[in-house]
């Protein structure tokens, strides 16, 4: 708890992926931290009532605004009436948005309806995660290498928010008329960050994006909105926002150091789901067929077709799940294999015949892999799992019934191993999620072993 008896932190979640990021942040940094999958009853609320952190995860990333404003007021009242210092709308550290999915503009301007701020710092980089902010301009690194957001292999190309613009305050524009300013690297660097946000306020600023690079800028943006946490009540951002926060702790003595994590231990199998179309992700799927797992492909089709053929399809991918899980094999269940795959061209070919809008058939297909899962562990008895893709973590811990997470074991920055809270069968499992463009090629070995720091 921060010193005034209040959570430092609360935080809402646009996907599950980055607000499970956020709790791992804070927990590895020696904090007590929690992440809900929708406001929590009054019980559970209470088991986590000494808690410095309480986040709440949410699917908004995939829908638009109409669904905003119906569905961010109640979460977004329940986490301010914690009264934690600072309320923080969580984004992906790849900013993914446009003015009908995601929108990141509509979000902040029903945040500030619930909660006042004088402005809102934009906190999107995370160094840790190899996403970097220099002068407005967003990069993020793959395996590949470092690319300037609009020529990103993956951002560049994503199937839902394609980017086509790497400054941020441009790229936000389109999503509200909310006036802004930046903070850039040299005022970091030099001190005189808190000259500019206050020149910026005066001048009118209602949003404020902060460069961050590396450590002393990390530092910096992190000083800046503690400091001023009185005026800035509401910030949004990725994880990047957590880390420069702990950095700003910890260099000033208001939280100790706290020791490495540990790995969870090596378990003979476990069961995974994917959703995503990420090259990143086909490499992570080449890895884990040569090395233990049995790769069983959902055919993504079926969710546009009537009900009878999506539940052949759980069933049978189910079936074959458990078979191979009867062998000794670890399972991972794909719709796609990269964006190549031919299931992926199916997959659009069956919607455009549809009457089904996108958004609509990817919450069907997260729905469904979280099914598949859901039966795989019931009937396996294997108790630790991976969801990657963002979308599909939200649905498919859904489908689970997962009411709270906290961090277990580290692995790659924003997809620890976690431990969950059900009042159904799945209670104690252990969790990973990952978005799709994240983690080594052998992540899903990884997480077979336990997680834990290399």
């Amino acid at each position: 708890m921060a010193g005034s008896g209040r959570p430092r932190l609360a935080w809402y979640g646009d996907d599950f992926t980055g607000s499970a990021a956020v709790m791992e942040v804070l927990a590895f940094a020696g904090l007590k931290a929690v992440l809900f999958s929708d406001v929590p009853s009054p019980a559970l609320a209470r088991r986590f009532a000494d808690a410095d952190a309480l986040g709440i995860a949410s699917t908004a990333r995939s829908h638009g605004p109409e669904w905003m404003t119906a569905n961010l007021p109640a979460p977004l009242a329940w986490l301010d009436a914690t009264g934690a210092e600072i309320l923080h709308y969580k984004i992906c550290s790849t900013f993914d948005s446009s003015p009908s999915a995601g929108n990141i503009g509509r979000a902040i301007e029903i945040a500030l309806e619930t909660r006042a701020s004088e402005a809102v710092p934009l906190v999107t980089a995370a160094p840790q995660m190899r996403r970097y902010q220099s002068f407005g301009h967003l990069y993020a690194g793959i395996f590949e290498g470092v690319f300037r957001l609009d020529r990103h292999p993956v951002m560049a190309r994503h199937p839902v928010t394609p980017m086509d613009e790497a400054d941020l305050l441009r790229h936000l524009a389109r999503q509200t008329d909310l006036p802004s300013a930046l903070i850039d690297l040299e005022a970091l660097w030099s001190g005189s960050a808190t000259a500019m946000l206050d020149q910026a306020i005066a001048a009118g600023a209602k949003i404020i994006s902060l460069d961050d690079m590396e450590a002393a800028s990390e530092l910096a943006v992190g000083r800046l909105i503690w400091e001023n946490r009185d005026r800035l009540r509401l910030a949004v951002g990725s994880q990047g926002l957590e880390y420069a926060l702990v950095r700003h702790w910890q260099e000033t003595g208001e939280i100790a150091v706290a020791p490495p994590a540990k790995s969870a231990g090596a378990v003979k199998q476990i069961a995974a789901i994917s959703g995503s179309v990420s090259p990143s992700t086909a490499r992570q799927i080449a890895w884990s067929a040569a090395n233990g797992f049995e790769i069983i492909g959902f055919d993504a089709a079926s969710v546009v077709g009537d009900a009878s053929m999506l539940e052949a399809e759980i069933a049978r991918a189910s079936r074959a799940a458990l078979e191979a899980i009867s062998t000794g094999a670890s399972i991972l269940v794909t719709s796609a294999e990269g964006p190549d795959d031919p299931r992926v061209a199916g997959f659009k070919t069956a919607l455009s015949a549809s009457s089904l809008d996108f958004e609509a058939a990817n919450a069907r297909i997260g729905k469904a892999l979280g099914r598949v899962l859901d039966q795989v562990l019931r009937q396996s008895g294997l108790r630790r799992a991976v969801i990657s893709g963002g979308d599909t973590s939200g649905h498919g811990m859904r489908a689970l019934g997962i009411e709270a997470l906290e961090a277990l074991a580290p692995t790659i920055p924003g997809a620890a191993l976690s431990s969950c809270h059900s009042e159904g069968p799945h209670d104690g499992l252990q969790i990973a999620l990952k978005g799709g463009q994240m983690g080594s090629e052998d992540f899903f070995g990884w997480i077979r072993d336990g997680g834990g720091p290399r």
